[in-house]
C-alpha cells in the first residue's frame, strides 16, 4: 500500500502516523532511538506491505501488465489503490476524507524533527502540495507513479504505467474493493499497535 493507506491504518496520533509512513524510510535509521509508538507504526507498515504483496488478488494484477512493467506490479497497485481508497473513502471510514487528511497533515507536521531527512522532505512536500487529495484524480496518480520511476536508481519502464492501468481500470477497482476489506479484517487481528 502507499502513503494514504498506511496513514489510514495508523492510530490518529502523531507518532503512529509518522511510524506508519516511516516504514519506507528506515534505511540507516537506528530504531532504538525512536519513540516506541513510532517503532510500532514501522512494524505495522511492514505487516501491511507483507500481507498486500503476498495476497493472491494483488498478485493476479501482474497479469494485466505488459512484460516491461510486470516487475513493477506491486508498486503500481500500491499507488493505484490509494486512488481507489479516496474514491471509495465513505465505504471505509466514518470520518470525512477532508477531516482525515487535515488531521494527518497537522499531526505529521508536529513530528518532522524525528523523521529521517529524506522522509522529512517527502512529508513536507506531501503537506504543501496536498498529495493525499491528488490521489482523487487518476492523472495525478499517474504522475505519482512517474515520480517513483525517477527515484529508482536504475533504468526502468515504470513511467507511463498509468496508461496500462487505465486500460484495466475496472479490474483494478474490482480487485481493490475485494481486497481492501480483507486487509481491514487482517489488520484487526495483526496490527502491531
Amino acid at each position: 500500500m502507499n502513503y494514504l493507506a498506511h496513514l489510514y491504518f495508523a492510530k490518529p496520533d502523531k507518532f503512529s502516523l509518522a511510524g506508519n509512513l516511516m516504514g519506507d524510510f528506515t534505511k540507516g535509521v537506528d530504531l532504538s532511538l525512536l519513540p516506541e509508538p513510532v517503532v510500532n507504526g514501522i512494524h505495522n507498515h511492514r505487516v501491511i506491505d507483507k500481507y498486500t504483496d503476498r495476497h493472491h488478488l494483488v498478485r493476479e494484477l501482474k497479469q494485466l501488465l505488459t512484460p516491461k512493467r510486470k516487475r513493477f506490479s506491486a508498486v503500481i497497485s500500491d499507488v493505484v489503490f490509494d486512488h481507489f481508497l479516496v474514491c471509495h473513502w465513505d465505504k471505509f471510514s466514518v470520518q470525512s476524507f477532508a477531516e482525515f487528511r487535515q488531521h494527518s497533515y497537522r499531526e505529521l507536521s508536529l513530528v518532522l524533527d524525528i523523521m529521517p531527512e529524506r522522509m522529512r522532505l517527502t512529508v513536507d512536500r506531501m503537506i504543501s502540495q496536498d498529495w493525499l487529495s491528488s490521489y482523487q484524480n487518476i492523472d495525478h496518480t499517474g504522475k505519482a507513479i512517474d515520480s517513483i520511476s525517477k527515484r529508482i536508481r536504475f533504468e526502468n519502464n515504470l513511467s507511463g504505467a498509468i496508461d496500462e492501468v487505465l486500460t484495466h481500470y475496472d479490474q483494478y477497482e474490482s480487485v481493490f474493493l475485494e481486497f481492501f476489506p480483507q486487509l481491514q479484517k487482517f489488520m484487526i487481528n495483526n496490527s502491531t499497535e
